[in-house]
Parts: C-alpha cells; sequence; structure tokens
C-alpha cells in the first residue's frame, strides 16, 4: 500500500488505474464493497485501485464546529483500505484553495489530470467540488467526455438502514462497540500514549496504562474488553472510559488494566481495540464491592479476549 499525501507529485504507480473518492473514515463494510469493486475494476484496466480522501475531513475547514471527529487515523485507514484490496491512498491535504475549485476544476485537476484516472467507482450520494455543486449525474457527463469508465454502487445496508460512519459513530458513542464491529471491517480501534495517573488502580491491585493523546472517536463512558498493543507487547486488557465516580471524579479517563502484565509502559505508544461492552460505570460503596466487580471484568475481559482470538 502506498500512502501519498501530494496530488501534485503522483508517481507512476499511483496513475492510469481506478479510483473512488471520499471520506472512508472507519472503513466499514460499505467501503469494502466499494474497494472490492474497486479492486476488480483496476486490474481491468492494467493499473492501481486508488482511494482519494482528504486530509483532515473538509467540514474541519468548512463547519468547524459540525466537523465528525474522526474513526481512524490514516495510517490505520491505509492498513484497512489495502486489506480490502486498496493499492494506493492518497491522503489529498484539505485546502481552502482545493475546496473553491468548482466541479470541472476539480475533475481535470484530479481525477483527469493527477490521477489520469481510466475508471471511477462511487457510491449513489457522492458530491464534489465548490458548495458540493458537483453530483453523480455531473460525474457521469464529465467522465463521458473523456471517456472515463464510471459505476455507481448501491449503498450497502444493514437491517434496514444504510451503513455510514454516521452511523458508527452513534453506535461507538453509545457504548454499543459490538454493533459497531459488525458494521466495520475489523473491530473499533483508538490509539494514544500511555501518561500517569492516580495510581489508584496499582494500591487495589489493578495497575492500569492510562492512555492520553488520543485522536480519534473514543467510545461511551463503560467497562469495556479489549486488546492492548505496545511496541513489543499485545495483552488481553479490561478498559475503563468515563470517571472514577466512586472516588467522587468526574474527569473522563481511558484506563486500561492489561491482563496478566507486570511492568512500566509510561510513556508508550499503544492502540487499544474495543471488542465488547462488560457494564456501565458505576458507583461503588467500597473498595471492597470495586475490587469484586474488577476481578468479575478481568475474568469476563479473558474469556472474550480467548474467544476472538481462536
Amino acid at each position: 500500500m502506498l500512502l501519498l499525501r501530494d496530488l501534485n507529485r503522483l508517481p507512476t504507480a499511483a496513475r492510469g488505474g481506478a479510483v473512488s473518492i471520499g471520506n472512508f473514515d472507519g472503513v466499514h463494510c460499505g467501503h469494502a464493497k466499494l474497494v472490492e469493486r474497486l479492486r476488480r475494476r483496476a486490474d481491468e484496466v492494467g493499473g492501481p485501485a486508488v482511494v482519494f480522501t482528504f486530509d483532515p475531513h473538509p467540514a474541519t475547514l468548512l463547519r468547524p464546529d459540525r466537523a465528525p471527529t474522526p474513526l481512524t487515523w490514516m495510517e490505520r485507514r491505509a492498513d484497512l483500505l489495502a486489506k480490502a484490496g486498496a493499492d494506493v491512498l492518497l491522503a489529498c491535504p484539505t485546502t481552502h484553495d482545493l475546496l473553491a475549485l468548482s466541479p470541472q476544476e476539480f475533475f481535470d485537476r484530479a481525477i483527469a489530470g493527477a490521477l489520469d484516472a481510466k475508471a471511477l467507482i462511487e457510491g449513489p450520494n457522492f458530491y464534489f467540488g465548490k458548495d458540493r455543486a458537483g453530483d453523480v449525474k455531473t460525474l457521469r457527463s464529465l467522465c463521458d467526455e473523456r471517456g472515463i469508465a464510471l459505476e455507481i454502487l448501491d449503498a450497502a445496508v444493514s437491517e434496514g438502514e444504510t451503513i455510514s460512519s454516521s452511523r458508527i459513530r452513534r453506535l461507538l458513542s453509545a457504548g454499543a462497540v459490538g454493533e459497531a464491529a459488525a458494521l466495520l471491517t475489523e473491530p473499533y480501534r483508538i490509539r494514544g500514549r500511555v501518561v500517569s495517573g492516580e495510581r489508584r488502580g496499582r494500591n487495589l491491585g489493578f495497575p492500569t496504562a492510562n492512555l492520553d493523546e488520543i485522536d480519534t472517536l473514543v467510545p461511551g463512558d463503560g467497562i469495556y474488553a479489549g486488546r492492548f498493543v505496545w511496541p513489543g507487547g499485545e495483552r488481553a486488557t479490561a478498559i475503563h472510559v468515563g470517571p472514577n465516580i466512586t472516588f467522587g471524579e468526574s474527569v473522563r479517563k481511558i484506563e486500561c488494566h492489561l491482563v496478566d502484565f507486570k511492568g512500566d509502559l509510561y510513556g508508550a505508544p499503544a492502540e487499544v481495540t474495543f471488542l465488547a461492552r462488560l457494564r456501565e460505570v458505576q458507583p461503588f460503596p467500597s473498595a471492597e464491592r470495586l475490587i469484586e466487580a474488577l476481578h468479575a471484568d478481568v475474568a469476563r475481559t479473558r474469556e472474550i479476549v480467548t474467544m476472538t482470538s481462536d
């Protein structure tokens, strides 16, 4: 997989193939369906399967108060798209000049020009150019003029509702990581860095790695089972998202108890995968009752991670 970031300096390996343009945030099953068709079309035209996206999301510049929180960082997006069949991810830097291009200008500069596309694969709700003035009908007209093949795929649907990044954000925000995973190509993952905490978990016999510097959506408050990966290691982990209300705290935290692990991870970069929600964050009347709950959380985490590893 090539991860490229400059529309004006594309290597030959990124030109003359099949292209799909969109945000592809999260890389859900609808995206995978589109990339699967993109892969086949690229093979037919004898070129690369290229995904063109914007970094950051255009709404970050146009409507910053309503910009969606990302589901994936770009390297993660590239990895997931590669597994789906893409050869190239062009993460084009989003600028006001780029967003000011008319549909015709964007098509000429990016699609027909820089990418030298031979085929395009898009979904039915595709818009492009300044103020989203170009739609599928506009795109078809421009493709016909240039002799570029265009295929519009139906939206992917699950349980009667379109699979979309916004739907997945709603599920994750509600803590429904299992339901979100059913729509994603892989269970949801965040990344961050291990930072120092209050060390209460250590005093209770359940030391935690506290995660900070997170640049994607954090699932809703709750206790989760998942996996914790850092350079050189991986462990099952019980994840606490939310405040420590038993101790009267109100600050939202991400604390991970690594099962069967002893060591110091302070400062290490880490990725955490959410596999299942175990329970709500709740206050306990005593440290003893909290410890009982933590033992149950760890036992359930070990069971879930073992099941998903088979």
